[in-house]
């Protein structure tokens, strides 16, 4: 992973800042999370996650609302920002970060390919959420997808920890 010099910044944020950290991944599988603990000191800011796979986790276990999928799917925008809020809620951290997205090989449609990513990003009461279209093979996208989700946290911790 090419995230390595991100998590030892975002380490040092969240210890500096005093911030918890949750996360709530779908295509990625709990890579996210093991990327973050796989970095000395991370207990003192990781709270943990959930790997909401399926549209039922997201549902009954993150609070994405049912509308919500119904409406505009489980890789969406609107369902990555419901599960950051989701997760942050639950966990009782500072800052919830998700991803869902569509890694392939199969699955992908001419609306949603494969590689369409979505990463949310929660901090009090701002959301944000950036869409990706990311290409290679299943594993490629699910690797640039953390290293993804690692640098928008990264940039919004530290806008987060300018504006306090």
């Amino acid at each position: 992973m090419k995230s390595r010099g991100v998590d030892a910044r975002v380490s040092r944020l969240m210890t500096d800042g005093h911030l918890t950290l949750s996360v709530c991944e779908s295509c990625t599988g709990g890579m996210l999370g093991s990327v973050i603990t796989s970095f000395p000191g991370s207990s003192r800011y990781f709270v943990g996650g959930i790997i909401a796979y399926s549209d039922r986790a997201k549902k009954n276990v993150v609070g994405v609302k049912e509308s919500t999928l119904e409406r505009h799917g489980a890789v969406s925008a609107e369902v990555g920002e419901e599960m950051a809020r989701g997760v942050r809620r639950m966990m009782a951290s500072d800052v919830g970060v998700a991803i869902t997205g569509i890694a392939g090989p199969g699955g992908g449609t001419v609306q949603k390919p494969v590689g369409l990513v979505y990463i949310a990003v929660a901090v009090k009461r701002r959301t944000v959420v950036r869409k990706f279209s990311l290409a290679g093979s299943r594993s490629r996208i699910r690797k640039t997808a953390v290293d993804q989700a690692l640098m928008m946290l990264e940039e919004t911790v530290t806008q987060y920890c300018i504006e306090e």
